[in-house]
């Protein structure tokens, strides 16, 4: 089986990197402050220029981490979208070092994961794609791509039953995906092909196979 580069674009949610922002609490403690001026308390001033202090101090801070992390955020956008052109030109292992850069800044980042190992096994090195690809499905285990990748890495080490695993999740999520139904019946083959050398005296550690093998037709096995 022939692995072809398919550019996948996937929007990702947008993350809170502040879920606890201390807005609310500004305002709450503000509100606060305004009803103990109007009450005539005398302290109301008092009160809000110490929140106001406060403020000077914490936001300056935040601002600066949320900033860093855009920045950071911004970089690794710019290597996925450097190495999603590489990959489409073809060029894989340059494409391949830009989505290592961007992994270092986004390291739970499943799509990446999925693109890398999706070059890794075009470059040939199906271990470590099985392993990266593994990684996707553990950070989106509801993405049908991420499975395929997988299953598809999977049959590249030899391990077709495994691989129909991958594919029957992949099936699961996206039952119309043409891809992972093709894959699973290069899988099935190769476990019929598997079979028929085991009977024909092949033992069992060279009861390995790669996606590369060329077959014989199904019915030559009979």
């Amino acid at each position: 089986m022939k692995l072809t580069w398919k550019n996948k674009k996937r929007p990702l949610a947008s993350i809170s990197h502040f879920p606890n922002l201390p807005f609310e609490r500004q305002d709450d403690q503000t509100e606060k402050a305004d009803k103990h001026s109007h009450d005539g308390d005398g302290d109301g001033d008092v009160i809000i220029s110490k929140l106001r202090a406060d403020d000077s101090e914490t936001l300056p801070s935040l601002s600066a981490a949320s900033h860093d992390q855009s920045s950071d955020d911004k970089l690794a956008q710019n290597f996925q979208n450097e190495g999603n052109k590489l990959a489409e030109d073809g060029k894989y292992r340059e494409a391949l070092g830009k989505w290592e850069a961007a992994l270092t800044l986004m390291p739970k980042n499943a799509v990446l994961h999925e693109q890398k190992a999706q070059v890794l096994l075009e470059l040939g090195d199906s271990w470590n794609a099985l392993k990266t690809a593994t990684g996707a499905t553990e950070l989106e285990p509801s993405w049908d791509e991420a499975w395929l990748t997988l299953g598809r890495a999977q049959l590249n080490y030899g391990e077709p039953d495994s691989a129909i695993e991958s594919f029957d999740r992949a099936l699961a999520l996206k039952p119309d995906s043409r891809d992972a139904q093709d894959d699973r019946q290069t899988a099935l083959h190769l476990i019929k092909k598997r079979k028929h050398l085991h009977s024909s005296g092949l033992s069992a550690s060279q009861n390995r196979f790669t996606v590369g093998d060329k077959p014989k037709a199904p019915e030559a096995l009979e």
